[in-house]
This record gives structure tokens, C-alpha cells and sequence, in this order.
């Protein structure tokens, strides 16, 4: 698994291309938009049932694919660890990037 010297960015701007650049691998990134999906899926669902006790498993299905992602295939160490708050805007983009086509799926 490489590690990345940590860095301090001052904006989630300066942060994206980091953040890319730590999610290269077509699997990974599919991963990322498998589990980024059912946390919409399942978001919709709890909100329409209104099962809420099921919250609970949404970071299940945003993190463990994501993780599986990244400790599989890409074999580096999560972003989330070290930059939780720009990671988790980073995998939103990044969803918004493949579904516009800006990024390879």
C-alpha cells in the first residue's frame, strides 16, 4: 500500500487533483460509484419508508466500497484518513464528474 506524505490544502480546489490522483484505477472508481449510488438508493428508500434505524448503513455502503476500492485495487491508503471533510466532498464530485461523462466509468 503507498503512502503520500500529508499535506495541508487550504482549499478543496487545491485538494481535487490530489484526490484524483489517488483514485487512478477504473476499479476503484467504479467501486466508488457502486457504493456512492446505493447510498442514494438507500437514502430515498429510508426517507420514502421511513425506516429511519436504517441510516446506519449508508457510510456501510459509501465506505466499504469505497475501502475495498482502494485496499484491493488501488492498494493505497484511503484519502478519508487523513482528509475526511475533503474526501468526502472529493467522492461526491468525483460521482458528479462520472456521471457527466468527465471522468472515465
Amino acid at each position: 500500500m503507498t503512502n503520500t506524505p500529508e499535506k495541508q490544502y487550504k482549499s478543496f480546489t487545491a485538494f481535487y487533483p490530489f484526490y484524483l490522483s489517488q483514485h487512478q484505477n477504473i476499479t476503484c472508481r467504479r467501486l466508488h460509484f457502486i457504493g456512492s449510488s446505493l447510498i442514494l438508493i438507500m437514502l430515498a428508500y429510508i426517507v420514502i419508508s421511513a425506516t429511519w434505524l436504517l441510516l446506519w448503513s449508508l457510510p456501510l455502503f459509501g465506505y466499504g466500497f469505497a475501502w475495498v476500492g482502494h485496499f484491493f485495487f488501488e492498494k493505497n491508503k484511503p484519502a478519508t484518513f487523513t482528509y475526511p471533510l475533503y474526501s468526502f466532498i472529493g467522492d461526491w464530485v468525483m460521482y458528479k464528474d462520472t456521471l457527466t461523462g468527465k471522468l472515465k466509468f
